[in-house]
C-alpha cells in the first residue's frame, strides 16, 4: 500500500518542475507579507503607522536614528518583497531582508521570547521568514523567474544536458 502511495509522490518530488513551482509559490507568499509589513511602514497601509509611526516604535525600542531606519527598513521589506515576488535579484533581496529579520529579533522582540501571543510580540514570526529565506537562497528562485529569463540561476549540467529528455524515433529505426 505505501509503495503504491509513495511512487508518484516520489516523481512529483523528484522533478525540477515540482522544485520550481515550490520556488514560486514561497516567493509568492514571502512577497506578499514583506510587500504588505514594507507598505505599512512607508505609506501606512494595512492598518500602519507609515514612516511616522514607524519613526515612533523605533525610537521607543532605542533603535539609533530611528527616522532614518524606518525609511530603511520599510524599503527593504517594501521593494524586497517586489523582488522576491518576481524572482528579480533573488539572492540580494533575500540577504537583505533575512539581515533585516535578524535585526529585528536582536533590537526588537528578542526580549519577549520565542512565542507571539496577544500579550507580546515574540520571534517566532522571524524565525519562520528566516527560515523560508535561507531556502530560497539555497533553492533559487526556480525557473519562473526574473533571475531565470535573465540567465541569473541554475543552469542545465552539460551531463543532463547530452541525455536526450524523450528518445525520438529514427525514421526506418525498430521501435
Amino acid at each position: 500500500m505505501l509503495n503504491f502511495v509513495g511512487r508518484p509522490l516520489r516523481a512529483i518530488h523528484s522533478s525540477w518542475h515540482s522544485v520550481d513551482a515550490a520556488a514560486l509559490i514561497m516567493r509568492a507568499a514571502l512577497g506578499l507579507c514583506f510587500v504588505a509589513h514594507g507598505g505599512q511602514k512607508l505609506f501606512g497601509w494595512f492598518g500602519g503607522g507609515g514612516i511616522a509611526g514607524t519613526t515612533a516604535f523605533f525610537r521607543s525600542v532605542g533603535i539609533p536614528a530611528p527616522h532614518a531606519f524606518a525609511y530603511v527598513a520599510g524599503i527593504a521589506e517594501f521593494f524586497g518583497g517586489i523582488a522576491i515576488a518576481l524572482g528579480l535579484l533573488t539572492i540580494v533581496a533575500a540577504t537583505g531582508l533575512l539581515i533585516e529579520m535578524l535585526i529585528a529579533i536582536s533590537t526588537v522582540s528578542y526580549a519577549a521570547g520565542f512565542f507571539v501571543t496577544a500579550q507580546k510580540i515574540g520571534w517566532e514570526l522571524n524565525v519562520y521568514l528566516i527560515g523560508l529565506l535561507a531556502a530560497l537562497l539555497v533553492m533559487g528562485p526556480g525557473a519562473w523567474s526574473a533571475d531565470s529569463a535573465l540567465g541569473l540561476t541554475r543552469r542545465r549540467s552539460r551531463a543532463a544536458a547530452a541525455v536526450p529528455s524523450r528518445v525520438e524515433a529514427q525514421p526506418g529505426a525498430p521501435v
